[in-house]
């Protein structure tokens, strides 16, 4: 009874920290949708305690969901649907702030390189979530743990999670999506030059 008990928190706390993990990772979508689509809303509305509040109630319902439905619920087809409702709606709210932002840009008096910013964290986001939880997630509503290679592949995707929000804050730093297109530019200008000169070479020749 000990060992079962022991089990069921170690299960939980896992399973509330990746919830967490992706709640907050709809907040940022969210924030950075509402920084384009209502700047005045976002200005005058968003503040540190709300910030805090916000973060708060995440750290909460994660663990409480994960009690009610892997705890207090004894019947596998009901947490199946329960946890796979909560842990896809994300994907098509990801789509719904990244389309809605770009939609929004033309009308926005966000600053060109904050634009840029705001919508390269939405598309690292979206990648985040696509490439790392929703293997594990289809794997879980396909109930495919049979296949023993392909559910340790997506369980070492998950486990990457960590280390992706960790680039998430290192890309959500100002200056560094920034360098990364000025980077980009200068690349692909250098590639026209070059071709340019290629082209002037072969017209001189030809002439």
């Amino acid at each position: 009874m000990t060992e079962n008990f022991v089990f069921g928190i170690v299960v939980i706390t896992y399973f509330s920290g990746l919830t967490a993990s992706v709640g907050f990772m709809v907040c940022i979508a969210l924030e950075r949708y509402l920084v384009i689509a209502c700047p005045l809303w976002y200005r005058f509305r968003h503040t540190i305690k709300f910030s805090v509040v916000v973060c708060v109630m995440v750290w909460i319902l994660s663990p409480v969901l994960c009690v009610l439905t892997l705890w207090v619920l004894q019947d596998d087809y009901i947490i199946d649907i329960i946890m796979g409702t909560f842990l896809l709606l994300p994907l098509p709210l990801f789509i719904f702030f990244l389309g809605g932002t770009i939609r929004a840009l033309s009308a926005s008096r966000v600053p060109s390189d904050e634009k840029r910013r705001i919508v390269g964290i939405l598309v690292l986001v979206l990648l985040i979530y696509t490439l790392l939880f929703l293997p594990a997630i289809i794997l879980f509503m396909a109930k495919m743990y049979h296949h023993y290679h392909l559910t340790i592949l997506t369980y070492m995707f998950v486990q990457l999670s960590p280390l992706a929000d960790l680039f998430l804050y290192v890309f959500m730093r100002k200056g560094t999506i920034d360098k990364l297109l000025a980077y980009v530019c200068c690349c692909r200008m250098d590639s026209n030059d070059s071709s340019r000169m290629d082209s002037n070479d072969i017209t001189s020749s030809t002439v």
